[in-house]
């Protein structure tokens, strides 16, 4: 999450710093709290940060309308104000101004930005309230794949990488691999995949972190565009979900996108800026790669004194807040419409029915129009690439599609 109602400095300055990994099964000797439901989930809402107050209003959401014998609302809630994290199993009350959802577990102080809290309180979420269903919700600032580099945090004058669940008390945050670690972990834990995974934070919504996910959850949701800060519909989201326990987890994939994009396309909401919201069905990543796989051979193949050419043309397709994050479809759409494409009908042809196939659901608002769902690193400088391509080559997207090498090729 979010954007406040700041400055984009401002708001760059509160995303999140990145941990080692190597995870261990939390202990737990506490039984099960209630039979096996339908599903639970699992909000991790790190509000160790300009976004605490959000946290609140969120909570309040999903108190309106609370957990049931069929769904589990868990919570693990820090907040800057109260000093303490707390573990809430959701109950509904919509007269109380305050939280007053029963604390299952008081925590005190710890750091949300540590992957290995993530690990501890989804595992812990599992086993304390099984369902045949679970969602993972990261709720905090994001800032997509990529680590950014900036100085103004709110309580450290060093520069940081960040990527999701800022902690302005530690310093700290999860970095995408690091939080695909904690899916793996959890999804061998179960013996199955994670139902759904969503970011309630920006600039999440692209095919880089979904591809680290593939082999742990089922279905992704994001946005591609920052998110306000009054994040997601809690209210709508969950009602539906209570209403309709059955559904599976692209159904809620599509609910929670449809929902979010309706919010913020209300008259009484549209003051909050632009957005963008997207579901993505992991099982097609693999063909969706292959596909971005045959693009960046066809671009390989393009000559020096055209390669300016391709830069131009993608230089216009749909950018976000951090504009080295383009839209892909869009991409491709600026590449078919050059006027003379150096790019095969075929190769774009078949990377739009794959995306066509990944893509859930997507919608946006009036101010986003090229926003199609999906967005990919695609720097237009040799500035912005050589900042970040070591740690690009990292991620699992590139050994599966040697995009980093594409970018290369292009901008140097």
């Amino acid at each position: 999450m979010r954007k406040p109602q700041i400055s984009v400095l401002a708001f760059l300055a509160v995303f999140c710093v990145s941990l080692g990994s190597g995870f261990t099964f939390a202990k737990d000797t506490e039984e099960p709290a209630s039979p096996k439901a339908e599903w639970t989930f699992l909000v991790y809402l790190n509000g160790n940060n300009n976004l605490d107050s959000f946290g609140t209003m969120n909570l309040k959401q999903m108190e309106q309308i609370g957990s049931t014998p069929e769904v589990n609302v868990v919570v693990q809630w820090a907040s800057l104000k109260n000093r303490k994290t707390q573990r809430l199993l959701i109950e509904k009350d919509t007269a109380n101004t305050s939280v007053s959802s029963p604390i299952v577990q008081d925590l005190g102080q710890i750091d949300m930005g540590s992957a290995k809290t993530l690990l501890d309180f989804i595992q812990w979420g599992i086993k304390r309230y099984p369902a045949k269903h679970y969602v993972v919700d990261v709720w905090d600032h994001g800032s997509g794949w990529h680590a950014t580099r900036n100085k103004a945090t709110l309580t450290n004058p060093k520069y940081h990488t960040t990527d999701i669940s800022w902690d302005d008390n530690t310093g700290h945050s999860i970095s995408t691999r690091q939080l695909a670690d904690v899916l793996r972990t959890v999804s061998k834990q179960i013996g199955r995949k994670i139902d759904l995974y969503g970011s309630d934070a920006c600039l999440m919504g692209m095919t880089e972190i979904a591809n680290e996910m593939v082999d742990s959850v089922e279905t992704y949701v994001g946005s591609e565009e920052v998110e306000a800060a009054a994040g997601w519909p809690y209210h709508k989201i969950l009602g539906a979900l209570v209403q309709h326990p059955q559904m599976n987890s692209k159904d809620l994939g599509k609910i929670i996108s449809d929902e979010f994009v309706s919010f913020y396309m209300a008259p009484e909401n549209q003051d909050q800026g632009s957005a963008t919201f997207s579901a993505f069905d992991l099982s097609k990543m693999n063909a969706l790669d292959e596909a971005i796989l045959q693009l960046g051979v066809d671009l390989l193949t393009i000559k020096s004194a055209d390669r300016r050419k391709i830069i131009t043309a993608v230089s216009a397709a749909q950018r976000f807040t951090f504009d080295d994050y383009a839209d892909l479809t869009d991409v491709l759409a600026q590449l078919e419409s050059m006027k003379d494409p150096l790019v095969r009908t075929e190769t774009i042809t078949t990377l739009k029915r794959a995306l066509g196939e990944f893509i859930i659901t997507y919608g946006s608002t009036p101010a986003l129009p090229k926003a199609y769902g999906a967005s990919i690193w695609f720097p237009t400088s040799s500035f912005t690439y050589n900042q970040y391509a070591s740690q690009y080559q990292e991620l699992k997207f590139e050994s599966q599609t040697n995009w980093n090498e594409v970018l290369k090729h292009l901008l140097n």
